[in-house]
C-alpha cells in the first residue's frame, strides 16, 4: 500500500506546521476519544515551549507527509533527567494509518536521541492509546509507571514508558 503514496518524513519548520500540529491533536483527539479544549492546550504549550526552547539536549521535531500532505507528527525533547530525551506529541491521522508512519516517526525520534548521547529515552501517554502503545513496545518500550487521573474531562490511566538506547 505505501508503494502507492508519497510518503516523507522531513523536519518541522514549514509555515504552518506548528498551527497543524497543534489543530490536528485538537480535532483527532476530540473525534476519536471526545477529549475536549484542554488537550489542545496541553498541545500548545509543548508546541510553543518546544520553539522557543535554547538550552542543551536532544530538540527537534518532524513532520510525515503523504502524497504533499501532513499526515503525522513526533517531537523529541529533553528528557526529565540529565541523558534522557523524551518523546512527545506522536500523530498519525487516521487517513493515513497502516503506512508505516508511526513507525517511521518513532525510529526518527530514537535516531536523534541517540545521536544527541541520550542513554535512555521516555513517554508519557494514555492508557486509551492502544495503537500508539503498540508502536511503542514494538521499539523496546517498557511501561515504568501508571496513575489515574482526571483530564480533558475524562478519567485516564496516564503511563510513563521508557527504553534504553
Amino acid at each position: 500500500m505505501a508503494a502507492e503514496h508519497e510518503v516523507v518524513v522531513r523536519p518541522l519548520g514549514r509555515p504552518g506546521d506548528l498551527g497543524w500540529v497543534v489543530m490536528a491533536h485538537g480535532e483527532l483527539y476530540e473525534r476519536e476519544f471526545g477529549w475536549d479544549a484542554d488537550f489542545e492546550a496541553l498541545v500548545a504549550r509543548i508546541v510553543a515551549d518546544h520553539t522557543r526552547a535554547t538550552g542543551a539536549g536532544p530538540r527537534a521535531a518532524w513532520i510525515a507527509e503523504v502524497d504533499g500532505v501532513r499526515a503525522g507528527c513526533v517531537f523529541c525533547a529533553p528528557g526529565d533527567e540529565e541523558g534522557t530525551a523524551k518523546l512527545r506529541l506522536l500523530l498519525v491521522d487516521p487517513a493515513a494509518r497502516g503506512l508505516g508512519l508511526g513507525t517511521r516517526l518513532v525510529e526518527e525520534c530514537l535516531r536523534h536521541a541517540r545521536e544527541a548521547g541520550c542513554a535512555a529515552i521516555t513517554l508519557w501517554t494514555n492508557d486509551v492509546l492502544k495503537t500508539a502503545r503498540r508502536i511503542y513496545e514494538a521499539h523496546g518500550f517498557e511501561l515504568v509507571a501508571a496513575q489515574a487521573h482526571h483530564s480533558f474531562g475524562h478519567d485516564l490511566v496516564g503511563q510513563t514508558w521508557r527504553r534504553a538506547l
